[in-house]
């Protein structure tokens, strides 16, 4: 059963026991020890004779799954093209992707989506011909 291994850890560090010291005052065997506080795994067994070693409750062993949810922010960037770029003719300068991602790539952003002028037109920007760059990044409070 899963186990509160970080709570083993910091009341073990509490009472100043070393991992061997925690095993003798519980009856349980060394390895035994170095597992729960590894792997966050105990019998049943482990888990009382732990509880009583370390003078706290059986429930107080409980493993509890932290869920944190992340929380991300979005914005658009529009990437200026020229109608000889999208035509595919060879005499128009196609705009430096990489330049362009890697600098906001810089400031923690990533790229989620490119959309084409002919699912942008007039959607979003109210123009026509130009790339939209769909962005996001882990919000931070």
């Amino acid at each position: 059963m899963k186990i509160n291994a970080r709570l083993v850890l910091a009341l073990r560090t509490k009472k100043c026991w070393s991992q061997e010291e925690l095993a003798l005052a519980s009856g349980l065997n060394l390895r035994t020890i170095q597992r729960i506080e590894k792997e966050a795994t105990a019998s049943l067994q482990s888990k009382k004779a732990l509880a009583s070693a370390l003078e706290v409750s059986f429930d107080d062993l409980d493993y509890e799954e932290v869920v944190k949810m992340k929380k991300y922010e979005t914005k658009t960037l529009e990437i200026e093209t020229n109608e000889g770029f999208l035509a595919g003719i060879k005499k128009s300068k196609r705009p430096d992707f990489s330049e362009i991602l890697n600098k906001e790539g810089e400031n923690g952003w990533k790229l989620v989506q490119i959309l084409t002028p002919e699912l942008t037109q007039g959607i979003w920007t109210g123009k026509t011909g130009n790339l939209l760059a769909i962005l996001q990044r882990e919000y931070t409070d």
